[in-house]
């Protein structure tokens, strides 16, 4: 990791061989020998938590936050680095898809059925957009992506069109249909299973797509098991999501306008402050029934809000989840409350950023209204988001839904740091988090919140001294964009390393990089011998 002093590169460099020594130590021990080694390794571990001079937070310097983390040789790549072939000309049938949820798990959606039309030898129709009921946004894939783009980059990996073409019967022309792979009311057909294996995309999908010569997987959100054991797979997701998938140019015109504005100024860090109403309530930031006593010390999950706006939170609970019963002081210690504008700010002031820092705030309507930013702004005053950064005119019809959540989505790409404040499957920050690792290794700080849950009980306790010391601890004790290992539950859209990186000089021939000529071998597979000129980013 490119952090403060030789020491602490060492430290984290050594990681990955460390864990390699320990699997391999493992395998030849007792299982009552690896029960006692764990125990010590917790019990060592703890007692480092503990101590602040092992830790050494003092060591790290604000400044280096700004720059990019060391790379250790490894550079993004998702070209195939093995036999590839191209699509055959004639495919199996079509895929139909609507990907439903938000912007990135649309995103992370489109990667699955890019994937399933490969691994089924299917045609691709475009995907289709959910125009959901939060974001009221009906602009379809077309509206918010480079379509030609899209199509032209993928076209050594599957056959993509716009629409199911028309088909003759009886001398008539008919528009061909898909047959729903879903439930359909009351009579249960087929539907694609929660991260379901490749082999049923090789038998129940592929059977309904003989069969009806067109099939239509709907929902289609986490319908493809993300952990899967073929390196090619996985990078052909990586070409998706960090090279097919560009925003059309009016969304690239006003994300560019705001990073210049902001760059102009010097550094900016770019913050996703998930303190929104569909979030708190789905992380069960309120009383849900009125039998549920918790200690006061407690509380700060729930009395945060007036019972006019509990009132709310409980209402948009009912609608769109599952009603289960919450016990809230388990849920704030291990972290599942978001953190609150103020704890943001705290974080950052204990981390050695000052009032003069730049901040970007990408994020829907804060729920409670100024009253929660006020403490936030009066630590870090220069706040911005796209309405203050852009004049009015040139976002009025571009801020609202899928295209004001592209327009954040690049500022907090292409920011110097980026800043999740809540991460989990296939929200903004999950996919974020990858395209930065990809882009470059630049540096994102991911709060743990289970971690500094008890410090921040701590404080509304009363309990004050050595509280920065104890943030600082936490903070500086985590990954800060460089390459580390993903480490399930994590997603392999938050983090494609090793599959979508590649080194020149490796120590494992796996991880070599694919050759410089990989665009013409492509291209001779697909094309024959002719000389086609083409773009293809590795």
């Amino acid at each position: 990791m490119r952090r403060a002093g030789d020491a602490l590169r060492r430290r984290y460099g050594n990681r990955r061989q460390l864990s390699v020594g320990f699997k391999g130590l493992f395998g030849r021990l007792p299982v009552a020998v690896i029960f006692l080694l764990i125990c010590t390794v917790s019990l060592f571990a703890s007692l480092k938590g503990n101590n602040s001079s092992l830790n050494r937070p003092q060591d790290f310097r604000v400044d280096e936050f700004w720059d990019i983390a060391a790379s250790g040789g490894w550079r993004p790549s998702s070209a195939p680095r093995s036999n590839w072939p191209s699509p055959p000309v004639r495919s199996n049938g079509f895929l139909r898809v609507r990907c439903n949820g938000g912007l990135n798990q649309q995103r992370s959606a489109i990667c699955n059925a890019v994937l399933a039309a490969r691994i089924m030898n299917a045609t691709l129709v475009l995907p289709e957009l959910d125009a959901n009921s939060f974001w009221h946004d009906d602009s379809g894939f077309q509206g918010i992506y480079d379509v030609e783009h899209f199509i032209k980059s993928l076209r050594y990996d599957v056959h993509i069109v716009e629409k199911l073409p028309e088909i003759q019967k009886n001398g008539n022309t008919k528009k061909m249909k898909a047959y729903q792979v879903r439930h359909c009311g009351l009579i249960f057909v087929v539907r694609p299973p929660r991260d379901a294996p490749i082999s049923w995309y090789t038998t129940v999908a592929f059977e309904k797509m003989k069969e009806h010569g067109a099939i239509y997987l709907t929902p289609f959100s986490h319908r493809l098991a993300e952990e899967i054991d073929n390196h090619e797979y996985q990078r052909l997701r990586c070409r998706v999501n960090y090279h097919a998938l560009r925003f059309k140019p009016h969304i690239m015109h006003l994300s560019n306008s705001i990073i210049n504005q902001l760059r102009a100024q010097g550094h900016f860090m770019a913050i996703h402050l998930r303190f929104e109403m569909d979030m708190l309530a789905f992380a069960g930031n309120f009383i849900l029934s009125e039998q549920i006593r918790v200690p006061t010390k407690f509380h700060r999950c729930i009395d945060i809000f007036t019972p006019e706006e509990q009132g709310i939170l409980k209402k948009y609970r009912r609608e769109n989840f599952a009603e289960k019963e919450l016990v809230y002081s388990e849920r704030r210690a291990i972290g599942k409350c978001p953190l609150t504008p103020e704890e943001v700010g705290l974080i950052l002031r204990a981390m050695g950023f000052g009032n003069s820092t730049r901040i970007y705030l990408a994020a829907g309507e804060l729920f409670g209204g100024d009253r929660f930013m006020k403490p936030f702004r009066a630590l870090f005053p220069q706040l911005e988001n796209h309405n203050t950064v852009l004049p009015t005119q040139e976002l009025t019809g571009n801020k609202q839904g899928l295209v004001g959540s592209a327009v954040d989505y690049m500022v907090c790409l292409l920011s110097d740091i980026f800043m999740p404040t809540y991460d989990g499957p296939s929200n903004f920050a999950n996919n974020l988090m990858g395209h930065r690792l990809y882009y470059g290794f630049r540096t994102t700080i991911q709060p743990n919140r289970k971690a500094l849950a008890p410090i921040f009980i701590d404080r509304e306790n009363g309990k004050t001294s050595g509280f920065e010391e104890a943030i600082r601890r936490v903070m500086f004790n985590s990954e800060f964009g460089g390459p580390h290992k993903r480490v399930p539950p994590k997603s392999f859209y938050t983090n494609s390393w090793p599959e979508c990186f590649c080194q020149t000089s490796p120590k494992d021939p796996a991880d070599q990089c694919p050759p410089d000529n990989v665009v013409e071998i492509l291209n001779r597979q697909l094309y024959g011998e002719q000389n086609v000129t083409s773009e293809f980013v590795s």
